[in-house]
């Protein structure tokens, strides 16, 4: 007499093969690794882009002056100090020189 946990019929084969459920989870399990695979590609270029972009910037080595605007007769010159967030505002007049 068999025991009751062998089935009769059981082949190799037959207990090797994947259930339509296990072949959808299988599935699903590829599709997200897939994606999550993808999207760390997309990140890591767009990082690499940055960086890229980022190292084109030159450092300011040297003040910068500009005008902003007019008072009267003079320029309105802002100036920004090496490296610095910082602007300092003063006119300069021609006819002073």
């Amino acid at each position: 007499m068999e025991s009751p946990t062998t089935p009769t019929n059981a082949t190799c084969e037959e207990t090797t093969t994947m259930s339509e459920e296990d072949k959808y989870a299988f599935k699903e399990i590829i599709r997200g690794v897939g994606v999550f695979i993808g999207a760390s590609v997309v990140f890591i270029i767009i990082l690499l882009v940055l960086a890229k972009v980022a190292s084109g910037d030159k450092p300011i080595n040297s003040a910068s002056f500009e005008v902003v605007d007019k008072y009267k007769e003079c320029d309105v010159v802002r100036y920004a100090p090496h490296q610095v967030a910082e602007y300092k505002y003063f006119l300069y007049c021609e006819k002073n020189k």
